[in-house]
């Protein structure tokens, strides 16, 4: 049975809800609170901070996109959840421009590391922005996904360029300016001290599937699901997701 409070597209992000969900129901028992105070850095239009404010915490959003907070806010209302959601403008390096260091339980640094100039200062911000105890959710896209998926649809020489190349690109029209390996991630979260929880692989699946298959096949959407639940803990699959979710906390 689908979660009513997973965020949407789940095939995209039920690995990482399940796993964020889990997170915070952990925290909020080490801190003895009922609600958390949530800094969502690059949360948009709120698909991962409304349905954490469902939850009952308290969720800051910062994007430096007008238009993304607008719908945000609109969707918070939508919720019923307003109240718990505060639309920010600003980004990861200007962090403490906008919000408190050291003010927040919990961190989301989802699909930012990958346009940011300077991916270190990124994750240093996001965890500088974490009490003295608090976890860190990341998610960034994966280099091996990205290579896998050139492959499989015949463009060979791209796949050897994203590969080979520093950033993972496979070229000029890339939309993607950064890619990342597992390796890369956990060690620029252990380089701010914070210990890395747990890494899942996302997506190791979903975007090598062809749609009609799932939309069609009876069953087909469930088996998935739990296809790539049990991929994603696999330390053999991260190299081939297409994106790579690290937990980290500080206890």
């Amino acid at each position: 049975m689908s979660d009513p409070l997973r965020p949407r597209a789940s095939l995209r992000t039920a690995v990482v809800w399940d796993v964020l969900k889990d997170a915070l129901e952990r925290r909020v028992k080490a801190a003895g609170r009922d609600a958390l105070d949530v800094l969502d850095t690059g949360g948009g239009s709120g698909n991962f901070a409304v349905p954490v404010a469902r939850l009952g915490h308290r969720v800051t959003v910062v994007d430096p996109s007008p238009n993304a907070l607008f719908a945000l806010e609109r969707r918070a209302a939508e919720a019923g959840v307003a109240d718990r959601v505060r639309a920010v403008q600003g980004d990861v390096h200007g962090l403490f421009d906008v919000v408190e260091r050291g003010g927040y339980d919990t961190v989301l640094c989802h699909g930012v590391l990958e346009y940011v100039d300077d991916p270190a200062e990124g994750i240093r911000n996001a965890v500088d922005a974490l009490r003295p105890a608090g976890t860190l959710s990341l998610l960034a896209a994966g280099l091996g996904g990205a290579v896998l998926a050139r492959a499989l649809a015949g463009h060979f020489t791209e796949a050897h360029k994203a590969l080979t190349d520093p950033a993972g690109r496979w070229g000029e029209g890339d939309p993607m300016p950064r890619r990342f390996t597992a390796d890369q991630l956990t060690e620029l979260i252990a380089s701010t001290g914070l210990e890395v929880g747990s890494v899942h692989g996302v997506r190791v699946f979903a975007d090598l599937v062809p749609g009609v298959l799932v939309d069609t096949e009876p069953g087909a959407m469930d088996a998935l699901l739990k296809l790539e639940a049990a991929a994603a803990e696999q330390p053999a699959f991260h190299s081939v997701a297409t994106q790579l979710h690290v937990l980290a906390e500080r206890d």
